[in-house]
């Protein structure tokens, strides 16, 4: 007997963001195919200013985007849980945008990330010191968990592909155990992103030492694919669930209508299809 489908799919982006490609109907029918209960679109939400503009969709798109994923929701209405979603930049400032931003639509996840590749972040923040842009990196991490403007930080430690001959995780580790203290007061979730295995340091985000610390913290993971293709959907989430056993969780997380759930990570490994 089959073991009745029981995780979503928490990170996948839509054509709107002008880097992923597929239509979110094809996303949803590998998420189908692949024993998934559901799937929550998390596109890059819009920004003021034009900031970062090339990588998202436009403050002019999120309704289009609100009308594409119920589309999406109809077409598999009795097969599949498609859920609406964001992911939403943060940098000290644009809490005010989010916040009107996140009250426009009915979203049931949202995403917090720091994108520090991107060239309008860059230029506010990068001083030419790779160790200070590390630091800052988290503390950014920090201040966007206690924002309460988020469900899950996404990717919680991109930085170390800013350099990858320059990350050292030890030296890193207090200001890691400092920003792991403040995120873990406020009970937002974390995310174990599977995509990190194609970045220039091929490794989930985050990393093994990093999930330790999050466990001994009681931080609850999220697990995202971050597909910006339709084959990526649920890409690598047995591995993930694995790391997560290995780190000393017992179970995964999800959020929907912003709510977490939570299932044994066992039964999540045995309800995806082969």
């Amino acid at each position: 007997m089959t073991p009745a489908p029981l995780l979503y799919e928490s990170h996948c982006h839509t054509p709107l963001c002008k880097h992923a490609f597929g239509e979110p109907d094809e996303y949803a029918a590998v998420a189908l195919a692949r024993g998934f209960k559901g799937i929550t679109f998390t596109c890059h939400c819009p920004l003021p200013g034009g900031f970062s503009a090339n990588v998202r969709m436009a403050p002019g798109q999120f309704d289009d985007y609100v009308g594409m994923i119920a589309a999406t929701r109809e077409a598999f209405a009795g097969g599949l849980d498609v859920r609406l979603g964001l992911e939403s930049d943060f940098y000290p400032g644009v809490e005010p945008w989010l916040e009107k931003l996140h009250a426009r639509a009915p979203l049931s996840h949202v995403l917090g990330s720091i994108h520090y590749q991107v060239g309008d972040y860059r230029k506010l923040f990068y001083t030419g010191d790779v160790f200070s842009y590390q630091e800052l990196y988290f503390e950014h991490l920090s201040l966007s968990a206690e924002s309460g403007l988020f469900d899950t930080l996404a990717h919680p430690d991109l930085i170390k592909n800013e350099s990858p001959a320059d990350w050292d995780f030890e030296r890193l580790r207090p200001v890691i155990e400092r920003a792991l203290d403040r995120i873990a007061a406020t009970g937002v979730a974390m995310e174990l992103n599977t995509s990190g295995v194609q970045k220039s340091l091929p490794e989930m985000n985050p990393s093994p030492p990093q999930l330790a610390l999050m466990r001994e913290r009681g931080i609850p993971v999220v697990i995202g694919a971050d597909a910006h293709v339709p084959e990526r959907v649920g890409d690598g989430y047995v591995t993930a669930l694995r790391l997560l056993e290995n780190a000393g969780y017992q179970e995964v997380s999800f959020f929907i209508d912003r709510k977490r759930q939570s299932v044994p990570i066992q039964d999540a490994i045995e309800s995806l299809a082969d």
